[in-house]
């Protein structure tokens, strides 16, 4: 089987005479856009009422995975419109550098009550990929006030993925997205494998063994980069659209954290995508029993209501700085912005209020339970992992040597379109290179965390049909192709 997925490409911007007035001059103007023209594939959302969304073709989609788990509490909420529309109604913009905004200082306060005080300061940013650069580039600077610049280096995991921007994209490990960009990436990034017991445990090896084998990875890339040149490491506590949800095994991250206080390094988590609750606690950190010096939140902070990240600092951190006399350089014109912290608030204040956490954990343990009795034995289901309600399906072409399926296939994101096609109707979120090199297919399931019991039923019998209806066909394509 040979299928591959066509990708739209558009012309290349001419050269359009343009006349205003007496005066003549030439503009570049794009041709006809696929907007223009109406053959834009992606279907027109008109629409949303809590775990659904509703299509311009009249459909009712069930979203189970709030794009890449981002409507955390559903869609259309109105205490958040109407928080959003407060605040633009009071002040909709404060240039950050030299004034400030009640609903910033309010949303800071909170974050740092969130960890106990642990994290003293927080820069609101507008994306995941902005938080990530925010945290590398704050990383160094702390050894600059420290009296240690030379600290730039830095050790992430393959298999991993931390925004798109270049110095995030360099830090990741997700191989189809840095690949168009390698000649432009950061040479100072030390990878180790990541933590993918599913690929990686060896026959009859215990947690322990395990852990001690990937803190020894870490160690050597310590020493092999120069120990006095590592300014942190960087790791998500749950891998997300690189791998598939991917946990961690118990002590790996304590392990992790051990090695970079040997070496006087720092230890930054991404909780980007599995961070604010998703995996049942606010923080993911707080299953894995440390706690990082820099953290990056997103997707869960403004729950899709507003475009809104964080970079949240120790006080280790915060105390280097203030003992210099120094800032953080860094900023952007929206940084701070006031409409986005309302909105991210009364995202955080309705989580707290409706205890929405235990929900997560307990539809998550039913999700789990519901995934496992349908999904564990099917023939191309290799392994179904997660947390809360976070979970990713391995799929595989053998399920005893784990052989992923040809890439060529797309075979997750053919699970993705049946999905969203009648008579299913529900959002799925998917990715490839869970088995490395851009190999492995897997497919995410991140409800919203209100979601019922019914709901979460509903969401795994519709998923159970689609592979069924993907694998039939699968088997039908091989049966289709010539004999050799």
């Amino acid at each position: 089987m040979n299928l591959m997925w066509p990708s739209l490409s558009t012309d290349a911007v001419k050269p359009v005479p343009s006349h205003d007035g007496d005066s003549t001059s030439v503009t570049l103007s794009p041709p006809s856009t696929l907007e223009e023209d109406g053959s834009d594939p992606r279907l027109l959302v008109v629409g949303g009422q809590g775990n659904y969304l509703y299509l311009a073709d009249g459909r009712k989609v069930l979203d189970a995975c709030g794009g890449a788990a981002v409507a955390c509490i559903g869609h259309g909420v109105k205490e958040v419109s109407d928080a959003i529309l407060a605040q633009t109604a009071t002040v909709s913009y404060v240039p950050w550098g030299f004034l400030d905004s009640q609903s910033r200082r309010d949303l800071c306060k909170w974050l740092s009550r969130s960890s106990g005080g642990y994290f003293t300061k927080a820069w609101i940013m507008s994306s995941g990929s902005e938080a990530m650069e925010g945290a590398i580039k704050l990383a160094h600077e702390y050894f600059v006030w420290t009296g240690e610049p030379q600290r730039i280096n830095y050790i992430a995991r393959e298999d991993s993925y931390h925004g798109i921007t270049l110095g995030a994209l360099s830090v990741g490990g997700h191989v189809a997205r840095r690949s168009p960009f390698e000649q432009l990436l950061l040479p100072n990034i030390h990878r180790i494998p990541a933590c993918n017991p599913y690929r990686q445990k060896l026959p009859g090896e215990s947690d322990d063994e395990f852990v001690s084998r990937k803190a020894e990875e870490l160690e050597q890339a310590f020493l092999q980069a120069g120990p006095k040149t590592v300014a942190a490491f960087v790791a998500e506590p749950i891998v997300g659209a690189a791998s598939g949800c991917m946990p961690s095994v118990a002590g790996y991250f304590k392990a992790m954290k051990a090695v970079c206080d040997k070496y006087g390094a720092l230890f930054i988590l991404d909780e980007v995508m599995c961070g604010m609750g998703r995996t049942g606690t606010l923080h993911a950190w707080e299953q894995e029993g440390v706690i990082p010096d820099i953290q990056a939140i997103g997707k869960g902070l403004g729950g899709g209501y507003q475009p809104v990240s964080a970079v949240l600092a120790s006080g280790k951190i915060v105390r280097a700085m203030e003992a210099k006399g120094a800032t953080f350089t860094h900023g952007h014109t929206y940084m701070n912005h006031p409409v986005t912290c309302a909105a991210a608030l009364k995202v955080q204040q309705i989580i707290q209020r409706d205890n929405l956490l235990p929900n997560v954990q307990t539809q998550g343990r039913y999700l789990e339970k519901l995934l496992r009795d349908k999904l564990q034995s099917h023939p191309i289901v290799g392994d179904i992992r997660g947390r809360g309600l976070f979970w990713g399906i391995e799929l595989v072409r053998d399920k005893t040597t784990k052989e992923p399926f040809n890439p060529e296939l797309q075979l997750a994101h053919r699970v993705h379109v049946t999905a969203l096609s009648p008579p299913y109707n529900m959002a799925v979120y998917y990715g490839q290179g869970c088995a490395g090199h851009g190999r492995g297919d897997h497919v995410m399931i991140m409800p919203a965390y209100n979601v019922t019991q019914d709901v979460v039923e509903t969401i795994v019998d519709k998923f159970a049909l689609v592979i069924n209806d993907v694998f039939g066909k699968l088997e039908k394509e091989a049966d289709a192709e010539p004999r050799k």
